[in-house]
């Protein structure tokens, strides 16, 4: 079991200071995600730079603020410099990343991802043929691939963007899928992977575990709640994920945040949500939920994600709590 972490952002915390700590303590990959404020590829190339075995990730780059070219680029660079140590995790991110800060339409996003991905894979290639591609959005001619062995995941939640899993990519990141739930969720990929004619084995389910670890168990159990809140109330998929097991609660948290009512919705999230959908507690009792959730027979790759709203003495102590070395 490989597992991971989400960098957070905290306080005045250096990510790169944190990916090393990160590899002291026995985790195998950090990730990065990006929004807004910091570009995570030049991060990780820093981090890349500074640790020796720790393997580094984007979780994740969305695929409409970089061109399949740019992404492969940066992805075949990113491998050269850690020494093979590096995936790219792509997602669609949600309209408002998409229309509000980048301004560009939110449009066909699943295709969008299944082209991107589709591209990406082909740039990164090897061999001798050039890339020749003509799809739906994108349209290249008579370049060389880049032979650079990258695995890409991507970050699907809802059916359609779980079958460009199963058809093109290397790993599955999901988010906000219920623990128990999970097992089925991937039976989905695995009919469409078969289908496809590729292995189910082969694709990595790689989930993120929100997770908060403090001495006051009700403070940890509250990021959780935050942490949901956000995402539920910021995006439909999300909401659609959560409700797949909760669902007049989800539409309770969604409807709080999107009036407005922040702490409202957090409150909105149950105990059962909480636990359903992350770790937290205790040291003690977080290091035993972690292990329940890890023994999912649907996860490969566990990556602790801890939410951004959290104070950085949390952070720190659940990074701490949860390490492979705790475990």
């Amino acid at each position: 079991m490989r597992l991971g972490l989400l960098l957070p952002h905290i306080g005045t915390v250096n990510p790169t200071e944190l990916a090393v700590r990160a590899e002291d303590l026995g985790y195998g990959s950090v990730w990065l995600g990006e929004l807004w404020g910091s570009d995570s590829t030049i991060q990780l190339t820093a981090i890349a730079g500074e640790t020796e075995n720790i393997e580094i990730g984007t979780a994740i780059l969305n695929v409409f603020s970089r061109s399949p070219a740019v992404l492969a680029m940066t992805a075949a660079t990113l491998e050269r410099v850690s020494d093979g140590r590096f995936t790219l995790g792509l997602g669609t991110s949600t309209p408002k990343a998409i229309e509000d800060l980048h301004g560009m339409p939110f449009d066909r996003p699943v295709r969008r991802s299944h082209e991107t991905i589709e591209l990406v894979k082909q740039f990164l290639g090897g061999g001798d043929e050039r890339v020749d591609y003509d799809g739906e959005l994108f349209e290249t001619k008579d370049f060389p691939p880049l032979d650079a062995d990258v695995e890409v995941y991507h970050a699907a939640l809802g059916p359609a963007n779980r079958r460009v899993v199963a058809r093109l990519a290397d790993g599955w990141i999901p988010h906000n899928i219920p623990f128990p739930h999970l097992e089925e969720a991937f039976e989905y990929v695995a009919e469409h992977a078969t289908k496809a004619g590729r292995d189910p084995d082969d694709i990595t389910v790689a989930p993120y575990i929100p997770s908060a670890v403090s001495d006051d168990a009700a403070e940890a159990h509250d990021a959780i709640r935050g942490h949901i809140a956000y995402y539920v109330g910021s995006g439909k998929g999300y909401q659609r994920a959560v409700a797949q097991m909760f669902p007049e609660e989800a539409d309770a948290v969604a409807d709080a945040w999107r009036g407005g009512d922040r702490k409202g919705a957090a409150a909105a999230v149950t105990d059962e949500m909480v636990a359903a959908l992350g770790v937290s507690g205790t040291p003690e009792q977080a290091r035993d939920r972690l292990r329940d959730v890890i023994e999912n027979p649907a996860i490969d790759r566990p990556l602790i994600t801890i939410p951004n709203q959290t104070a950085e003495k949390l952070a720190e102590q659940t990074i701490e709590a949860l390490s492979p070395s705790h475990l």
